[in-house]
């Protein structure tokens, strides 16, 4: 009955799920290059699978967040104008790209955006203590226009390597709503995050890019994964995990761009 699900695809949902909930950063930054270096699995096979298992975990967080009403919605919608049409051009552009093109499209665009997500990691504070207080003094619809344009930048950035909607995304908004509390952030990042994963997703699922049975057993895993860390994330260095897995994504980064 249950054939279609895989061990050592739900054990490694329930390992990156734990790290997310340790760390906090996005899913796609760990799962992708697991699926592609620890299992072979085709980089296009990759993305599109992780895009939907993150807008399936994302939805349940965003029902979380809104519950708590940690959710701008008006914010979602900014970010979404910009997200929305980027990932359906860069679809557009990988469907009309050779198979080897759009493969080493989306190898060099993982690896950009894993580097990114790790310096994002590592030089948060930094930024945030440099470029936070700018953004203060702009006009709002200034403000409304490079929130429109950041999601732009996530939604192709997203859809070519399933990795930006995190890390990338919450640092983008804090610089650009310091006023924000940071719960609030995050909760309209993760609501942002579930309608361009599942659009970018379904776009990888009608090129063929998707393994469905290999989504149920990693999705399997991961509520586990992260409803485990979550009772015991407050008793371990944050920092330290952090910095340890900027190491990882940097290293993996180096690889996939060599």
């Amino acid at each position: 009955m249950f054939e279609f699900l895989h061990l050592p695809f739900i054990a490694s949902g329930f390992a990156v799920g734990f790290i997310v909930g340790l760390t906090g950063v996005g899913g796609g930054s760990l799962m992708t290059p697991v699926l592609i270096f620890l299992f072979g699995v085709h980089p296009g096979t990759a993305v599109g699978t992780d895009l939907l298992y993150a807008s399936g975990t994302k939805l349940a967080g965003t029902a979380v967040h809104n519950l708590h009403r940690n959710v701008d919605w008006p914010l979602v919608g900014r970010l979404a104008l910009g997200s929305l049409p980027a990932a359906g051009f860069s679809l557009l552009a990988l469907w009309h790209l050779g198979a080897g093109t759009a493969n080493a499209l989306i190898t060099h665009s993982l690896g950009v955006a894993l580097a990114a997500t790790a310096i994002a990691i590592l030089l948060r504070r930094q930024i945030l203590r440099r470029y936070g207080g700018r953004a203060a003094g702009l006009e709002t619809r200034t403000v409304h226009a490079l929130t429109v344009a950041a999601g732009a930048v996530l939604g192709a950035l997203v859809t070519l390597s399933s990795v930006g909607a995190g890390a990338l995304g919450v640092t983008a908004l804090l610089l650009l709503y310091p006023r924000h509390d940071v719960a609030r952030i995050v909760g309209s990042d993760i609501a942002h995050a579930v309608p361009l994963t599942l659009i970018a997703g379904a776009g990888h699922l009608a090129m063929g890019q998707t393994d469905l049975s290999m989504l149920a057993s990693l999705l399997l895993g991961s509520v586990p994964g992260i409803m485990l860390a979550s009772s015991i994330a407050p008793r371990l260095p944050e920092q330290v995990l952090r910095y340890g897995l900027a190491a990882v994504l940097l290293l993996v980064s180096l690889r996939l761009l060599a």
